[in-house]
């Protein structure tokens, strides 16, 4: 139940980043869906291997390439997906940034709802 919750409440934040930025497009909840799963995919399987092979980069930027690593996976699933669209690395950096801040209060909201049952 909690990652249900968790991908609905990451579509809408993806809807969110859409509405607040026009550096991002997207067509509708269905496709907000789709793209928080694919979000979600590439932050599993590819992020970990992309942050351990820029670890040097990682370490002299003292962890500030992790924010152009997530602006890649955003871009990235945009780049795969029709009802998705993100203009240029800039709008990927400020829409991951805006979407990570949602994951964040997403985050805290759904461990303080499923602690109390």
């Amino acid at each position: 139940m909690k990652i249900i919750v968790r991908w609905l409440l990451s579509a809408a934040a993806l809807l969110a980043v859409a509405y607040l930025y026009s550096g991002v497009e997207i067509r509708g909840f269905g496709a907000a869906l789709v793209a928080a799963m694919v979000i979600g995919l590439f932050n599993l399987i590819l992020r970990p291997v992309l942050v351990v092979l820029t670890l040097p980069v990682t370490v002299l930027t003292l962890g500030l390439f992790l924010f152009v690593i997530n602006a890649v996976m955003f871009w990235a699933a945009a780049g795969v997906l029709e009802g998705f669209q993100v203009r240029g690395f800039g709008a990927a950096l400020l829409g991951s940034l805006i979407y990570s801040v949602f994951g964040v209060v997403i985050d805290s909201a759904i461990e303080g709802l499923f602690l109390k049952q």
